[in-house]
């Protein structure tokens, strides 16, 4: 493998109307000679993190997460909760240094951290994953599915949900809106 897209967002191609990834915009968590992992950013779920704490019996009185949806992260194991977030003062028990601003966390110990002082600034919790096989996500780009991109802290964290699809194209100077829906190979 030439380079690692790791800390790269993936950009579901128009192409791929009727699949599960829909303009969907993948942060990659991982990306090595064995396969590919990620999580996807765009897609909020009917459940507020204030609901997951409470399954969890975590209590959190924090109003900045009132309202935040859990995001749907992939096909793969819908039940694993995993936060990416940026630097924070406490370590925790199961996390992943993804780039010098970006970590994974699979602990719950930062979940009862979120929206308190003791947490990070910004975080992203999710639910499930993406996941690909060695080469399977080499012949998808290939095959002209995904568009990449370098991550961006403003678009993992601060770009809303909903906006996150076409800002990530738009970072490239791609008007995502334009291209076609049908593949076309050289």
């Amino acid at each position: 493998m030439e380079s690692s897209l790791q800390n790269h967002f993936l950009i579901a191609m128009p192409t791929l109307a009727d699949s599960f990834f829909y303009r969907s915009v993948i942060y990659l968590c991982e990306h090595d000679k064995n396969g590919a992992m990620g999580l996807i950013i765009n897609r909020p779920t009917r459940v507020m993190l204030e609901e997951l704490l409470s399954h969890l019996h975590i209590e959190n009185p924090s109003e900045s997460i009132k309202n935040t949806p859990v995001l749907f992260g992939g096909p793969v194991q819908k039940g694993q909760g995993m936060v990416i977030h940026d630097q924070a003062q406490s370590p925790w028990k199961s996390s992943l240094q993804l780039s010098d601003d970006v970590i994974l966390t699979t602990s719950t110990d930062i979940l009862e951290a979120i929206g308190t002082d003791e947490g990070p600034s910004n975080a992203l919790v999710t639910l499930g994953y993406a996941g690909w096989s060695a080469g399977q996500l080499e012949e998808e780009l290939m095959e002209n599915s995904w568009l990449t991109v370098p991550a961006s802290h403003e678009l993992l964290f601060t770009t809303p949900a909903e906006q996150r699809w076409q800002a990530a194209a738009k970072s490239i100077g791609v008007d995502i809106n334009l291209m076609s829906n049908l593949a076309g190979h050289s």
